[in-house]
């Protein structure tokens, strides 16, 4: 669009009128088709370039003159209000110019000093790309979410709460689980959801539909799922609307009396759970004991009694879960934590031997199984891994001395090869020597002669 045809006196705006309240505040005109049949949802980032224009034809900024593209998430105030409005309208290619009232850009303060107050703007602006947003913890791409209309309000379920969905489940283009359900969020695995989703509906909004896309490692894993057909290693989709939900309880809204009775109904669900092999659900469970109770205080001598018999349980229990799932140093940090509430215990110690055997401390593990003997005589399994114990220190202690030795036979080996050359080097240099006194003594009779 030329500077003259935006000064045109009188001209009226082109475009259609792009605005869920149909005020015209938007108004679209497409310059280029994009490809594809997709366009971004809120959340997405998108990458767009783009020039603005006064409605007199002065440009007030243009990323293509800085040659570098702009990203940002769509649909979350990041940018004016028609930017959100328009991009969320394109395709990949694209290029369409919006014409935005002041209602829709900067309003009535403008942006000093090239923005004057009250000002209708002028963008051209080409899509790039978009992709979903990234909701794990490592950002590894294992769950997308892409919001097709947003919720209410700013709250979200947390871990307990009671939801209430509706969902659709796919396998490539295959559904393979349509529902609605009411359960607890920690309890997704006895109504055949995988541990992903849960994750994803702990960040939506009441009412929010949305899209995830879950990685092999947050769906159904390397086993799959024969009840829905699920091959290993599947990707999976889902579609969710969160109907409603009801969070649970924080650790700060619970009085002493709910915490130590929600504690006991955790640690008997991490039980169940654990017996199912089912070990970082039952860890989660756990958890919960440990940030309810572990800085409670002004506890009456029987609340503290049980408090500290329902973190010991918990740091113990975190520990064979640990233990289980190969993580032995938080396993060791839980038998530490049990040990600080019960020096003497016959679990702590054990298990933290086993943790320390696990990742080659030998003798730190030894010292762990000794005292468990020392103290519990009758502990069979303690007394077969402190032989265990033994026999890798004994090997390692061979490996050891073969590695010394074999280091000292390379030495002595060096020194030899050293004191040879050296005794080589001293013979050559008498022989030059000898050859150089003859040549002298030659050179002598030559010169007599």
């Amino acid at each position: 669009m030329t500077a003259e045809e935006m000064k045109a006196d009188g001209a009226p705006l082109e475009g259609a009128d792009i605005t869920p309240k149909r005020d015209e505040g938007v108004l679209k005109v497409v310059k280029r088709e994009g490809s594809g049949t997709e366009s971004p949802m809120i959340g997405d980032k998108v990458t767009v370039h783009y020039t603005g224009w006064l409605l007199d034809g002065t440009k007030f900024d243009s990323s293509l003159d800085r040659r570098d593209k702009f990203s940002f998430d769509l649909g979350k105030g990041e940018v004016i209000k028609a930017w959100d409005i328009a991009v969320a309208t394109m395709k990949v290619g694209e290029i369409c110019r919006i014409t935005c009232k002041p209602e829709y850009a900067y309003g009535s303060a403008g942006s000093p000093p090239k923005i004057p107050p009250n000002a209708t703007l002028i963008f051209e602006i080409e899509l790039f790309e978009f992709k979903g947003e990234d909701l794990t913890d490592d950002e590894d791409g294992g769950i997308i979410r892409r919001i097709r209309k947003k919720g209410e309000g700013y709250s979200k379920p947390n871990e307990g709460a009671l939801v209430e969905i509706q969902f659709e489940g796919r396998c490539g283009d295959r559904v393979f689980d349509r529902r609605e359900l009411r359960f607890e969020i920690g309890e997704g695995d006895n109504y055949d959801l995988p541990h992903g989703l849960e994750k994803a509906i702990q960040k939506m909004e009441k009412s929010e539909e949305s899209v995830f896309y879950l990685k092999p490692n947050y769906g159904f894993g390397s086993a799959g799922k024969e009840k829905f057909q699920i091959p290993p290693d599947a990707e999976l989709q889902y579609e969710v609307k969160l109907k409603s939900f009801e969070k649970a309880k924080e650790s700060w809204e619970m009085n002493t009396d709910e915490k130590l009775e929600q504690s006991c109904i955790v640690k008997e669900r991490g039980t169940q759970y654990f017996k199912e092999g089912k070990y970082k659900r039952a860890a989660l469970q756990y958890k919960k004991i440990v940030s309810w109770l572990e800085h409670e205080s002004g506890l009456s001598d029987e609340e503290d009694t049980k408090a500290k018999s329902l973190r010991l349980a918990a740091h113990l229990n975190l520990a064979m879960c640990h233990l289980k799932l190969k993580e032995y140093s938080q396993a060791l940090e839980n038998c530490n934590k049990a040990l600080e509430l019960d020096s003497n215990n016959e679990k702590g110690l054990f298990r933290r031997g086993e943790a320390h055997l696990a990742v080659n401390d030998f003798e730190l593990a030894r010292g762990d199984f000794q005292k468990v003997i020392q103290l519990y005589p009758s502990n069979k399994a303690a007394k077969v891994q402190l032989v265990t114990c033994q026999q890798k220190i004994r090997e390692q202690h061979e490996k050891e001395k073969k590695m010394y030795a074999n280091m000292f036979q390379r030495l002595a080996d060096k020194d030899l090869k050293s004191a040879s050359t050296l005794q080589t080097s001293h013979t050559e240099d008498e022989e030059m020597k000898d050859e150089q006194n003859g040549v002298e003594d030659k050179s002598e009779v030559d010169t007599e002669a």
